[in-house]
């Protein structure tokens, strides 16, 4: 049996602890080595089960027990912090986005390749059961030819300002999780249609971003999709992903925290999710779980560089259809086949992920 992966969490809020925790006992063939993040006391605090925390990325990489970094950190310091960790050797579990920037990304993604250390990013949906199962009906062929696809994400409550002024929009910050699980589950994108509005919290409306947003799409193989986002819903989180085939329809949502509905003097009614590290905590545990065992079984982890790649790509495109008014062809985002600094990379890393 071989020796557990140690981990070093590289950031300490409210995911990076999520994740700590799941090393810390959760994941099978991992163990958590240390919590690095520049505030000291919140390091200490998520270094549980006797992990050690440090407040230098220099240090935690290198610590000689740590085989493998999560990168939970803000946005801003991914990409960084990744070819830090590519340097150094490491296998890389990354929260998603690698940057706000496409070529960020793909020089990003262009050191780990050439560092040939393993990478997931952070797409955690595709590892909730209900989200995986349908993925895998519609891959093996149990409706025949996807005609439709509709994904629908909506939250609580609006996020707070300090997050809206450097979460680098809608598309980018959460819409990129709908725009994954369609290329997921329904393949490539070829257009896209972005319309948006700030129906929710003015606040958005002053750093250039929206809170409500319908953006359809025009995948390669001809089928048609529809994306559905808003920033609030008073019931709680709602998610759901529905996909139309030639021999019938799949439906995969889950919204209730306890699985009762209640028939009372109040009417038909049920309990939700208030927070989505609640609705998929077991996801993130999953996702986890696949990149350990990929990497100890030593073959390419899942979602990788290119989905990392492709749906920041759609969220750049979903962003320029929304600011100029017009269906946008997602190859005009970084093309292929032009002189765009990503494409040669891009190309090279594959296209996987879709299986």
């Amino acid at each position: 049996m071989s020796a557990p992966l140690g981990f070093a969490v590289i950031g300490a809020g409210r995911i990076g602890a999520l994740h700590a925790r799941h090393l810390a006992g959760a994941v099978e063939g991992a163990t958590l080595t240390l919590v690095a993040d520049v505030d000291e006391s919140a390091a200490r605090a998520a270094a549980v089960a006797g992990a050690a925390s440090v407040t230098d990325v220099a240090d935690a990489l290198a610590h000689p027990r740590v085989d493998a970094v999560v990168i939970a950190s803000p946005t801003s310091a991914h990409a960084e912090q990744l070819r830090e960790a590519a340097r150094a050797g490491k296998a890389i579990f990354c929260e998603k986005p690698v940057a706000d920037d496409l070529d960020q990304t793909v020089a990003a993604m262009d050191v780990v390749e050439r560092a040939g250390v393993p990478f997931q990013i952070g797409f955690n949906r595709r590892f909730d059961p209900a989200y995986e199962a349908l993925a895998h009906a519609v891959h093996h062929g149990e409706l025949g030819k996807v005609e439709l696809f509709r994904s629908q994400s909506t939250d609580p409550r609006p996020a707070p300002e300090a997050y809206i002024a450097s979460s680098a929009g809608f598309f980018r910050d959460s819409v990129i999780h709908d725009l994954d699980t369609a290329r997921f589950v329904a393949g490539e994108v070829e257009r896209v249609t972005a319309l948006g509005r700030v129906l929710v919290d003015p606040v958005y409306e002053r750093y250039g971003d929206v809170d409500t947003s319908v953006i359809t799409l025009e995948f390669a193989s001809g089928a048609l999709g529809v994306l559905m986002n808003s920033r609030r819903t008073v019931y709680g989180h709602d998610l759901r992903v529905e996909v139309h085939g030639e021999r019938g329809k799949l439906v995969a949502e889950d919204e209730r925290a306890t699985k009762v509905w209640r028939y009372d003097a109040r009417g038909f009614h049920g309990d939700f999710y208030d927070h989505f590290l609640d609705r998929f905590r077991d996801a993130y545990r999953r996702e986890l779980q696949a990149f350990v065992d990929a990497v100890l079984a030593g073959r390419p982890p899942t979602p990788g560089a290119s989905d990392a790649i492709e749906s920041l790509r759609l969220a750049d495109a979903a962003t320029l259809s929304l600011h100029e008014g017009r269906k946008v062809a997602v190859s005009e985002v970084g093309a292929r086949g032009s002189a765009h600094p990503g494409e040669n990379a891009s190309t090279r890393l594959g296209n996987g992920g879709l299986g």
